[in-house]
């Protein structure tokens, strides 16, 4: 016993990394490396490491990074103090948590991007700079000419340059469209929009006293006769589009569709809401619909789907004055303003380039993730390989709602399509999304344990009955 002690207690001499310059921070690379070596064996549980100094100076670094690496290592349950005794490798974790989430969209950690970095750096660049009384008090509505100003670089690579008086800061998406709708609509009204939508808007709409009213679509998303039909039968004024990289079904509308819906807009004296929050993760998407009929297009980019939801920002492109006090007026009504510290770091981040670093990490991660998806899922969804999610249409002997019970039972959580249905009917096919699982061997395994069940008929499947 006393040998066996011995062996768990010493040093591991033969772990520590290569660092290699380019390869991402260096606290990441040496946690990264610690990692790795658990995963491949050889390091084990019991394994005492070299003491921080140590560490150091072997791999000719300063003390913080180890610091760090080591802090990192303890966040992934990699490692375990024991006082006096040193820093172990650590038993593996039990996971209490039994469902795998694939029914968030959000943004997927991106690799070789220091976020906690980045956050300390932000905050402390906010703090540094602004009044911090400022930071905890009442704000008006719409931004500060800062966060204005930090809007139209954030939508700068749609549109070009504009002024920023033309921008206002939300506090989130669905608080931007739900203004849009109280301000364009009256109750009783007809909401035009795709059959397959976004179930936020169908939320706002029915909260609001609205109807929502589905438009017939293609291949390439709503179709510009159906919508004019439509406009003119139920006498609507306001349709609500997400065109790139469409939630759920992936699909992005061509240009010239959006050319053609813009005109139909112009035609029929109609408002578009254009959802746009994937837009930046796509590859070569086409001009929005707003800047073919801008007078007509209320244009929405929020930063939840590309950085991170805690933000809770969004940028709202309003051209017309009178209509922009308008806008601001309902959404004063239930959301006076944006958080002022979320919003100061959004706008540094911004304007500091930070935000479209980790931007160009999250697009790089999601097209590795797609990449997965596809090798595992093999020939079970088309579409692109970016954004945060796919589009899986669903044998014949499966149901959506049937395949999202019989996953969860199998500990993993999808999205049927019956969420986003505004017809009373909906497609055979589920939405997974690839973003909230940190860890890649687990984002795998959970996509081979849904191929498996995908392969398998409802009859054939033995889950325990308890």
């Amino acid at each position: 016993m006393s040998q066996l002690k011995t062996m768990q207690d010493q040093s591991v001499s033969s772990w520590p990394p290569q660092l290699r310059s380019g390869a991402g921070p260096r606290f990441l690379q040496i946690a990264d490396a610690l990692q790795q070596a658990v995963t491949d064996g050889l390091l084990k549980p019991g394994n005492r490491l070299p003491p921080q100094r140590e560490l150091a100076a072997q791999l000719n670094v300063d003390l913080t990074t180890i610091t760090r690496a080591y802090d990192e290592a303890r966040r992934r349950n990699l490692l375990e103090g024991r006082g006096a005794r040193g820093t172990y490798v650590a038993a593996p974790k039990v996971e209490l948590t039994s469902v795998l989430d694939l029914s968030m969209n959000t943004p997927p950690p991106p690799d070789g991007v220091d976020f906690d970095d980045l956050l300390k750096q932000g905050l402390a660049q906010v703090l540094m700079r602004a009044d911090n009384e400022l930071l905890m008090t009442y704000h008006l509505g719409g931004g500060s000419a800062s966060d204005r100003k930090a809007g139209t670089k954030w939508i700068e690579p749609m549109f070009g340059s504009m002024h920023p008086d033309q921008v206002v800061v939300c506090p989130g998406a669905q608080a931007a469209i739900a203004a849009l709708i109280l301000v364009l609509t009256e109750p009783g009204d007809a909401i035009l929009v795709e059959p397959i939508s976004y179930p936020g808007l169908r939320s706002a709409a029915t909260q609001f006293g609205r109807r929502v009213t589905p438009v017939a679509t293609d291949k390439h998303g709503m179709l510009p006769q159906a919508l004019e039909e439509a406009c003119r039968q139920h006498n609507s004024k306001l349709v609500y589009l997400n065109p790139t990289l469409q939630n759920p079904t992936t699909v992005t509308m061509p240009e010239k569709r959006r050319k053609e819906l813009a005109a139909v807009a112009k035609r029929c004296n109609a408002r578009i809401i254009e959802d746009d929050p994937y837009w930046l993760l796509a590859e070569s998407p086409p001009p929005p619909i707003a800047t073919y009929a801008p007078e007509h297009v209320y244009y929405i980019s929020t930063l939840s789907k590309c950085l991170t939801p805690g933000l809770r920002i969004a940028f709202v492109l309003v051209r017309d004055p009178v209509e922009r006090e308008r806008f601001l007026a309902a959404l004063r009504s239930f959301a006076l303003m944006v958080a002022p510290l979320t919003a100061a770091l959004a706008t540094q981040w911004i304007l500091d380039g930070s935000a479209n670093t980790l931007m160009l990490g999250v697009r790089d991660e999601a097209r590795v993730r797609h990449k997965m998806a596809r090798d595992v899922l093999a020939g079970r969804f088309a579409g692109p390989g970016d954004g945060l999610h796919i589009w899986v249409e669903l044998p014949t002997y499966w149901r959506s709602y049937q395949l999202a019970q019989a996953a969860e039972r199998e500990g993993l959580a999808v999205t049927p399509a019956e969420a986003f249905a505004t017809d009373g009917e909906s497609v055979n096919a589920i939405r997974i999304s690839l973003g909230s699982v940190r860890d890649h061997a687990r984002l795998r395994a959970g996509l081979q344990r849904l191929s498996q069940l995908l392969a398998r008929r409802p009859d054939a499947y033995n889950g325990a009955v308890v």
